[in-house]
């Protein structure tokens, strides 16, 4: 089994089409990096704290020293403190949430499948856990980890300074919190940075890995091409139907034409004129060597006059059939159609 994957792998050597990657997304196989989404719910987190914080904290810290220094308003103060606590929170909570959410469906297409949310026992397998988590699949997540902890690591040894906090334990209370509420904010500038870094080469890493199992055979391919095109021998078919009822509209409309242009062996251009009903001759039909053949053999059948004009009846043949002919060719037309009437003994006026 394992052979056979590893050939049909070694097959797929061609891009992925547009068509199998929408068809992937629709499935839910859409390309999600964990690191983005961690990234949008801690920036998320961190804005969300610094706006709604400060204003509620301090309601919060009120009722808290309140609280400490009237303990008999405990029926009082607890709940109002448990109801502060819940509206500091909440904004955070919220924005956090609405943010990872918002993460993920972009780098889904905004398609959320219920299917791809249901138990799969293939997921809790022992076998299959453990052979991912000691394959390649495993190590390679395990590489992955350490770098990223290296990352924020170096990010955040960089942004402590130790001279400050030294200095910091010789402060007042007042001092203390301050320097310590810099330092937090560095530490957390700091990590913002490292954890936006690894969420951005995580995107690139698992558009590549996706794009990589989405590759396709060339028998896959063509496969798509006649699903999505259709079969070229259906196709070929419909073709030669089209042609083939062209042909008998063309071949019912020569017994009515006024006059048939010929090459004079290999075209053949019929032509028809209703003084007063039309303001031009119509091409009604049109055809070559065996087709001119067919269309000479019906005009001499029911005594359709044929004309021989090799340059006329090659211009004409760009003509499309059932239209008038273009006004650079009237003047060789009537020409052509006022001999014919002529020879049938009609004036033209």
């Amino acid at each position: 089994m394992a052979e056979e994957e590893s050939a049909s792998a070694e097959d797929r050597t061609e891009a992925p089409s547009q068509r199998r990657l929408e068809q992937a997304q629709r499935e839910g196989q859409a390309p999600v990096s964990r690191e983005a989404i961690g990234f949008a719910t801690l920036l998320a987190g961190t804005v969300a704290g610094v706006l709604a914080l400060p204003p509620l904290g301090f309601e919060w810290l009120r009722l808290m020293r309140a609280l400490i220094e009237m303990p008999g308003e405990g029926a009082v103060l607890a709940p109002a403190l448990l109801w502060q606590s819940a509206l500091t929170l909440l904004p955070v909570l919220a924005l956090v949430a609405l943010a990872g959410t918002l993460a993920s469906l972009a780098q889904t297409g905004l398609v959320a499948r219920a299917e791809a949310l249901a138990p799969q026992l293939s997921r809790v397998n022992p076998v299959g856990t453990l052979r991912r988590l000691l394959g390649p699949e495993g190590l390679l997540e395990l590489l992955r980890t350490l770098m990223k902890l290296a990352l924020v690591g170096v990010a955040l040894w960089h942004a402590v300074d130790l001279s400050v906090l030294q200095a910091a334990l010789h402060q007042p209370a007042a001092g203390l919190l301050r320097a310590a509420g810099q330092g937090s904010v560095r530490l957390l500038l700091a990590a913002l940075f490292a954890f936006g870094a690894i969420a951005l080469l995580d995107l690139f890493w698992v558009r590549w890995r996706h794009l990589r199992r989405m590759r396709m055979s060339r028998e896959e391919l063509r496969q798509e091409h006649k699903d999505s095109e259709g079969d070229p021998y259906i196709k070929a078919r419909l073709r030669r139907l089209r042609e083939q009822r062209a042909r008998r509209r063309m071949l019912a409309a020569v017994p009515k034409a006024t006059v048939v242009v010929t090459n004079p062996t290999h075209y053949a251009i019929a032509l028809n004129y209703a003084p007063g009903q039309a303001s031009a001759p119509r091409l009604v039909a049109k055809g070559v060597d065996a087709m001119a053949a067919r269309i000479r053999a019906m005009a001499a059948e029911h005594g359709v006059p044929v004309v021989e004009n090799p340059p006329l009846a090659r211009a004409l043949w760009r003509v499309e059939t059932d239209t008038e002919i273009p006004a650079e060719h009237w003047q060789a037309v009537a020409e052509i159609i006022a001999y014919v009437w002529r020879l049938q003994g009609r004036q033209h006026a």
